[in-house]
């Protein structure tokens, strides 16, 4: 069975088993259950059920397998001939989550 979830304003079509990343759940640490409830759509074929904004009783729930620091991203700010040039990075917080079991 396939869903479509809503989690912290990104939509992703998962299936059981499926292992996604995702931007960090705050206060939370490898081995915690997340439960989401925001499905859009869900099932597969005749049988799918398409949410009015969300499909009602319907639940996702994942486990948390690491929480991480994803890739530096490097941000470059220059002014030609003005003697402007500022360098920073970034390094985006990730979850790394496992879809346990979808309901509905």
């Amino acid at each position: 069975m396939k869903a479509t979830i809503i989690t912290q304003g990104r939509q992703f079509t998962v299936k059981e088993g499926d292992i996604i990343t995702v931007n960090l759940y705050p206060e939370t640490k490898a081995g915690d259950t997340v439960n989401l409830d925001q499905v859009v759509f869900l099932g597969e074929g005749a049988a799918a059920k398409i949410g009015t904004p969300l499909v009602a009783g319907a639940s996702v729930t994942a486990k948390i397998l690491e929480n991480k620091r994803g890739e530096k991203i490097r941000i470059f700010k220059h002014r030609r001939r003005k003697g402007y040039a500022r360098r920073r990075g970034h390094r985006q917080e990730l979850s790394v989550i496992k879809i346990e079991s979808i309901k509905g």
